[in-house]
């Protein structure tokens, strides 16, 4: 399964709706730059294969998608959370070859 169709289920938008797919692709691109530009490994975000890559790029997209979230700032302050992790965890980091 693709990251986008991952991304719409976890939106709750039905597999066959492509008509946000520009939106949420947006969204998938903001947040692996964000990722990428506080240090986790890109290799791991642009797979986003990892679970809590995956977790991250998901409850960023929940958190940013259309105008009338009821609870995006509970899933804003997840993803800072997940974040802060993926930034701290030796696992999530560039390997140095030095």
């Amino acid at each position: 399964m693709a990251l986008i169709d991952d991304v719409r289920s976890y939106l709750r938008i039905d597999a066959s709706d492509t008509s946000f797919d520009v939106e949420i692709q947006d969204l998938i691109g903001a947040v692996q730059a964000e990722l990428t530009d506080v240090g986790v490994d890109p290799t791991l975000v642009g797979a986003a294969t990892d679970p809590m890559i995956k977790k991250a790029i998901t409850t960023y997209c929940k958190a940013n998608f259309g105008y009338d979230t009821d609870n995006a700032e509970a899933f804003a302050n997840s993803y800072e959370k997940l974040k802060i992790y993926l930034m701290n965890s030796s696992t999530y980091q560039v390997v140095s070859s030095s």
